[in-house]
């Protein structure tokens, strides 16, 4: 009979354990399922009409980059005290932050608790009834009121059992990776407008120098006509249309500068400090050297590029948190233990073992009906890794386009800057041709004035030029990468 009953609780434990498989298995079963698509990193294996070597001028720091001491000097200030910079800084250092959080998620808390109570019953309730028939030891009955005095540890710990909380820290890693490399493609920019702004700067100098050595051009070219005038060879209206002419420069000159107050406060202002003026030598711009830029290979451009790397890492912490959101689907393991000492009166709360206390749970929660939201969270999380896919692929297209524009543009800046130096050679040497044609009586007035015009043009037009290839030079730098190591 006994050799039965043993078969019949076997048999009934086994069946137990099968139910509770199942149970599992179903569970787990109902869990949904997103399938989301690789990444596509393809890129080209050259830039068109390129070669395939893979010397990169991304690479170059940008102190060996710029060779101009002011430009370094403006540069080396900013990146201490650019507002915006320093706000992204402390961005990273929360991300960082946020690592050591998740980190202590997936380890035991443990907290140290010590509590003191005092509490009266009625006498004429169960509890009350015990305590007034119950003595703590003979001859000694409870305390009224009675008190109480306990002090222990007390740990709870989650079991990582799914990779979840892991899952959510190494997400956390990359969030702080992503965060590190959106710090290094702000310094990538910032490098890159006050090197904009400080050619801008440069050039805006020639033009005001330009415009002096035109108005002296034009202010001599004014006294011959009034000179004309009075031996009769000339009229009143040629006079005006040289006066008209000066005072139309003299005008500029004022645009001119109202351009480089605010050009050097925008510098100003990307260094973080207050209006002041901006050192810098402007004389021979012109004649500043137009280096080759070495563009290497597109796949460069997932290494060298932050914007490109911060959107991976985005992409990488998305992955993670698509698995812990779906971790969330399955059970739950929690312990939770303590140990410390508990007593009425605190000339007992020492005595032991009658004032030990000792406790041990093991939880497990699984979520069964009403999941909606768990759904709901899990499907935004892989909606997000799809956005993600999505953003890395254009930081990917992006950075190749914006290197393939700017190789055709330093091409072409370079051949319309020769085509334009001899336009700006040609006419200079009209105006003083035209000068001599006039003083013969060989040509109008206005040959004179509109070549001083079309040479002043074409000088300022050579200027905006060589601007535009030293910024081409710059955006073609950042474009490859460079600018934040």
């Amino acid at each position: 009979m006994e050799t039965i009953r043993k078969k019949g609780a076997k048999m009934k434990n086994r069946k137990s354990y099968l139910l509770g498989v199942l149970a599992i298995v179903a569970l787990y079963s109902c869990v949904p399922t997103r399938e989301i698509r690789d990444e596509n990193t393809a890129v080209p294996e050259q830039y068109q009409n390129q070669s395939t070597d893979t010397t990169n001028t991304g690479l170059v720091q940008w102190r060996e980059f710029f060779k101009d001491p002011n430009l370094v000097a403006l540069i080396d200030t900013a990146l201490v005290n650019n507002q915006e910079l320093n706000i992204m800084l402390q961005q990273v250092d929360i991300a960082k932050n946020i690592i050591k959080a998740k980190k202590g998620e997936y380890l035991p808390f443990v907290n140290i608790q010590a509590g003191a109570e005092v509490e009266k019953v009625g006498e004429y309730t169960r509890n009350g009834a015990v305590e007034k028939n119950l003595e703590v030891k003979e001859g000694e009955e409870f305390p009224e009121p009675l008190t109480n005095y306990m002090v222990g540890a007390f740990a709870t710990w989650e079991l990582d059992v799914w990779k979840k909380l892991r899952n959510e820290k190494k997400a956390a890693v990359f969030e702080y990776l992503s965060s590190v490399e959106g710090k290094n493609f702000m310094v990538t920019n910032l490098v890159a407008e006050i090197a904009d702004s400080y050619y801008e700067l440069m050039a805006l100098d020639n033009q005001l120098a330009i415009i002096d050595q035109n108005l002296e051009i034009q202010q001599n070219a004014l006294k011959m006509v009034k000179l004309q005038k009075q031996a009769a060879r000339a009229t009143e209206l040629a006079v005006k249309r040289f006066q008209a002419e000066v005072l139309k420069n003299q005008s500029h000159k004022y645009e001119i500068h109202q351009e480089i107050v605010e050009t050097e406060n925008r510098l100003n202002f990307l260094i973080g400090r207050s209006p002041q003026p901006i050192q810098r030598t402007s004389d021979n711009f012109i004649e500043t050297p137009i280096d080759t830029i070495y563009a290497g290979i597109p796949s460069q451009l997932l290494q060298n590029r932050p914007d490109v790397r911060q959107a991976e890492y985005e992409l990488a912490a998305a992955k993670l948190d698509t698995k812990a959101a779906k971790a969330s689907f399955y059970p739950q393991f929690t312990i939770k233990a303590g140990l410390g000492l508990e007593a009425f009166d605190t000339k007992y709360l020492t005595t032991t073992p009658e004032s030990v206390l000792y406790s041990a749970i093991g939880d497990m929660v699984a979520p069964l009906i009403n999941r909606n939201a768990i759904k709901a969270q899990y499907k935004n999380a892989t909606d997000r890794q799809l956005q993600a896919v999505y953003e890395y692929e254009k930081a990917i297209l992006n950075a190749y386009i914006e290197v393939a524009n700017q190789l055709s543009n330093i091409d072409n800046l370079k051949q319309s800057y020769e085509l334009k130096d001899g336009q700006v050679q040609a006419l200079t040497e009209s105006i003083d041709l035209s000068t001599r044609l006039f003083q013969s009586a060989r040509v109008e007035y206005i040959e004179v004035l509109l070549a001083q015009r079309e040479a002043l043009e074409s000088k300022m037009e050579l200027v905006e030029t060589k601007k535009d290839q030293l910024l081409a030079q710059v955006t073609m730098y950042r474009a490859l990468g460079g600018g934040w190591n």
